[in-house]
């Protein structure tokens, strides 16, 4: 019975553990929504130009897709931006 009420016990502690990991990040959002609010206005008036602009990337990006030019404009980036090869 001794062993039954050990791994019972280790159990409970590892879904404490678990549970406490998996809160975390909540508790983190809860904590900084007020802050995220305030900024909020700002973050609104930057709204509409980054989509124009995430939209005219996504559009130039199917171009070089569909004109296979993809791989030639890749390597262009690396060789003018070479700090981008040590990302990932």
């Amino acid at each position: 019975m001794g062993a039954v009420s050990a791994s019972v016990g280790q159990g409970v502690t590892l879904l404490a553990a678990y549970s406490l990991r998996l809160g975390l990040p909540f508790l983190a959002a809860a904590a900084f929504t007020g802050a995220l609010l305030q900024r909020s206005s700002a973050l609104r008036r930057l709204g509409r130009p980054l989509q124009v602009e995430a939209g005219s990337v996504m559009v130039l990006a199917g171009l070089a897709i569909a004109t296979r030019q993809l791989s030639a404009f890749s390597y262009w980036l690396l060789d003018t931006f070479p700090a981008l090869g040590e990302i990932g």
